[in-house]
């Protein structure tokens, strides 16, 4: 048995309120947050606090793995911190360190200059806090040039590639929250200086991203992005319509950018829902992670290593694009339907359905003297497209008022209309609800027929549901750009104005 990476146990601290206790430090204390779950510390991350070229002094962390050859070029990856946090809080807070060693890459952790905290570029319309928990945040500057984090991260990338055997065609970065911030903002202005940027937990609206007049604010050009939404992320708190236009909104700054086809392939897999744009200049990644709040989740950084940045390097201003360690494709086997819409969401493509999916409750009133109870609510698809879903033969009546249909494994439903019952070669099974006949088409619960014919996994949120073959939960924002594809608002031509008009 080969091991390159040894996950290392760790004495949990369930009492902890802190967002970063300093017992970590020379301890296995962990800590585990619905936002943020620690690893012990590495043994091997070593403090540096030097004055960089043009006198700029900082503090910074580096992981260099136990198979660092200095004779070979090296993938480096810099990982932001969030507010409040440290370089070595960052280290713990992620996985970067197992890749590390996993991949023979070096992490650099650095710290922000001022209260634990990274200053920004003032973005338009943004009204920057003055204080978190009490402590001040630096105040924003007017120009990347006058941003004493920006200058400092310019030059420790320097640093770096003095000091090691970099690969310069292969440097990351990676930032969650307010480290997000500076690396979204890195990534506009000073992106060519590096390969790809994961933005963890920090979508804005349009105008962040603007300059007041319409115009997006980029500087540098394309480069592969990973963009993370963890579905309670909260920067709109209470108002998840908001936070998914603000997801959507920073989709379209990089599709925009690197000039990506609007149709992803999507891929959910457990609590995990990617979208993945190929762009013509650089390439795209969303994340939303169900049920998950502020922060960056344990496995982010191999997520985002195996997915993306493990094909991504740059020639020049030229991205380049190999295999990478997991398929960037969509689920094999997926639909997504939602009420109102005769689309369906089939094979990573949107097809036309029938007629429109409806919503129907399942209503007890028996013995309540003319109330009812909502007992249940389902999603009724057209009989003719499940049957093609499953690979069936479909064969309606002649008035369409019921229908037969011959699975692939020779045996025969029958449905009609107003009865809730289905005869499987003669056997009568119930339904979730009766079948029902809407624009000559019968229609039946896709979560019945998915889950109990063909033994298919059924997630439902925000008005979607998702049919697929394995394990998987379908988060909000996920939903809401499975909507926009399936209404063909995948990318409005006017984004920009739509998005400011809102």
């Amino acid at each position: 048995m080969k091991i390159r990476v040894k996950l290392l146990p760790g004495t949990p601290n369930d009492s902890n309120r802190d967002y970063l206790p300093e017992g970590i430090l020379g301890s296995d204390m962990v800590v585990n947050e619905n936002g943020n779950n620690s690893q012990p510390l590495p043994e091997r991350l070593r403090k540096f606090h030097e004055t960089l070229q043009d006198g700029f002094e900082g503090t910074w962390y580096e992981y260099v793995p136990s198979t660092y050859d200095p004779a070979k070029k090296t993938p480096i990856v810099f990982s932001m911190h969030g507010g409040l946090m440290t370089g070595w809080g960052q280290c713990v807070y992620t996985s970067w360190s197992m890749i590390a060693e996993r991949e023979g890459l070096i992490v650099v952790y650095p710290d922000g200059h001022s209260n634990r905290f990274w200053s920004m570029v003032k973005m338009t319309g943004r009204k920057a806090p003055a204080k978190c928990a009490g402590i001040a945040i630096p105040p924003d500057t007017d120009t990347a040039e006058e941003n004493y984090d920006q200058n400092f991260i310019l030059r420790l990338i320097d640093h770096m590639k003095a000091k090691y055997n970099v690969d310069e065609s292969r440097i990351f970065m990676q930032g969650m929250s307010n480290g997000s911030g500076v690396t979204q903002q890195f990534a506009q202005y000073y992106g060519d200086r590096i390969t790809g940027a994961c933005i963890s937990a920090g979508a804005h609206r349009m105008l962040a991203y603007t300059d007041g007049n319409g115009h997006l604010v980029n500087r540098a050009g394309a480069l592969d992005i990973w963009l993370t939404c963890p579905e309670n992320n909260s920067i709109y708190p209470k108002n998840l319509p908001q936070e998914a236009r603000a997801a959507k909104e920073a989709r379209y700054y990089w599709m925009k950018v690197n000039q990506a086809a609007p149709i992803p392939q999507i891929k959910i897999v457990g609590e995990d829902n990617f979208a993945f744009y190929h762009g013509k200049k650089a390439n795209l990644t969303f994340l939303d992670v169900k049920n998950r709040d502020h922060g960056q989740t344990l496995d982010e950084a191999c997520i985002c290593w195996d997915y993306m940045f493990s094909g991504s390097s740059r020639k020049e201003h030229q991205m380049i694009h190999t295999d990478t360690r997991e398929q960037r494709s969509g689920d094999g086997f997926a639909a997504a339907f939602t009420p109102g819409v005769a689309q369906v969401w089939w094979h990573n493509e949107v097809y036309a359905l029938p007629a429109a999916p409806v919503m129907k409750q399942m209503l007890k009133y028996h013995g309540l003297n003319g109330d009812s109870i909502v007992r249940g609510e389902y999603l009724m698809v057209p009989l003719r497209f499940l049957a093609q879903m499953s690979g069936a033969q479909y064969f309606p009546s002649k008035d369409g008022r019921s229908a037969i249909v011959e699975l692939p494994n020779g045996s025969v439903l029958q449905f009609a209309q107003g009865v809730i019952g289905c005869m499987i070669d003669d056997s009568l099974r119930s339904m979730s609800c009766e079948t029902i006949l809407r624009e000559h088409e019968l229609l039946v619960s896709v979560e019945w027929y998915a889950q109990y014919i063909l033994n298919k996994t059924i997630s439902k949120c925000s008005d979607v549901v998702y049919v697929t073959d394995h394990f998987a939960q379908l988060s909000y924002f996920m939903a809401d750009l499975l909507k926009d594809l399936l209404n063909h608002r995948e990318m409005p031509e006017n984004f920009i104005q739509d998005a400011l008009s809102l």
